[in-house]
């Protein structure tokens, strides 16, 4: 994707721009969070404010749509 005007902002850099990767990951707690990198960069970024609690991480249903609210929210 390519960042929005204004870029995506991380909690590690700032706000980033240009030709970026995406991905959400679910931790052990069932807080699912979203990614971001530069396309083809080794270093991943957390998007602030991208994360969703689900009550269990192992509910592969609930760990989707909690992916896809973020992605849409943060990607679309």
């Amino acid at each position: 994707m390519t960042a929005p005007p204004g870029g995506v902002m991380t909690d590690e850099v700032g706000t980033i721009t240009g030709d970026l990767s995406m991905e959400p990951r679910v931790g052990p707690d069932g807080q699912v969070t979203l990614r971001v990198q530069y396309r083809g960069a080794d270093e991943w970024y957390t998007v602030t404010g991208a994360g969703v609690k689900v009550p269990d991480p192992a509910d592969d249903e609930a760990v989707e749509r909690a992916e896809r609210q973020l992605l849409d929210r943060f990607a679309g």
